[in-house]
């Protein structure tokens, strides 16, 4: 598995690997969020002309605003591995979700607080145990 930033040709496999999560997204803000460099994927092989991506990590400033790994390939890392690419891109990052992803976040050292409406605000930074 590799991570790397995202390229115009992985639009479509992003913007497919988003909505298999069953997440809200906006087609030009992934491809504005891909031309900034603001989108990282995982894919089986980063050698292979067009090889799948299997996950993503959506930024917008320091905002995570999607984070999604495909169904069949989940629990083996792979979101984890999305985030702590981000992390090692800026100095402070910051997260709305479920409360049923908590302990993910928790897992990479986010600071946690109720958003309302059941929802969670992680906050990042470097240096704070991250």
């Amino acid at each position: 598995m590799a991570i790397r930033t995202a390229q115009d040709g992985d639009l479509v496999g992003v913007l497919n690997v988003l909505d298999g999560a069953d997440l809200a997204t906006d087609h030009d803000q992934v491809q504005t969020a891909i031309e900034r460099g603001d989108v990282f994927v995982a894919v089986p092989d980063e050698d292979r002309d067009g090889s799948p991506v299997v996950g993503a990590v959506v930024l917008d400033g320091e905002e995570i605003v999607n984070v999604a790994v495909r169904r069949r390939r989940r629990d083996q890392g792979i979101g984890s591995v999305l985030v702590e690419r981000a992390m090692q891109e800026r100095e402070r990052l910051v997260a709305e979700f479920d409360t049923d992803v908590r302990p993910f976040y928790e897992s990479l050292g986010f600071d946690i607080a109720a958003a309302g409406d059941g929802r969670c605000r992680g906050v990042w930074r470097l240096g704070d145990g991250g």
